[in-house]
């Protein structure tokens, strides 16, 4: 199957950028889609963007405009541009990774990555 592993959270004052990066591995030929959600305190998740293997993306009506999903593929690894951060913003980023790999199909989360956005 595949794993994925998240990196680039952190503290940033409104108005800032960060960027997430989530690193995939194992099979990675067999991941047909990847994407960021969202989860805050008291919250469910929520979609933020994704991105197939063919590079089409989506966003949430709160990200567009202000947040990038791209993708290296010799790196296999996504990435999340997210500028003019507001403190609404904040939650944790989680990645999240679907494929099939013969008749098995999969839908893996990575552990997650605290973003926080100051007032």
């Amino acid at each position: 199957q595949v794993q994925v592993v998240e990196s680039g959270g952190g503290l940033v004052q409104a108005g800032g950028s960060l960027r997430l990066s989530c690193a995939a591995s194992g099979i990675v030929f067999s991941i047909n889609r990847m994407g960021w959600y969202r989860q805050a305190p008291g919250n469910q998740r929520e979609l933020v963007a994704t991105i197939t293997s063919g590079g089409r993306t989506t966003y949430a009506d709160s990200a567009k405009g202000r947040f990038t999903i791209s993708n290296d593929n010799a790196k296999n690894t996504v990435y999340l541009q997210m500028n003019s951060l507001k403190p609404e913003d904040t939650a944790v980023y989680y990645c999240n990774a679907e494929g099939q790999y013969g008749n098995s199909r999969y839908n893996n989360w990575g552990q997650g990555t605290q973003v926080t956005v100051s007032s």
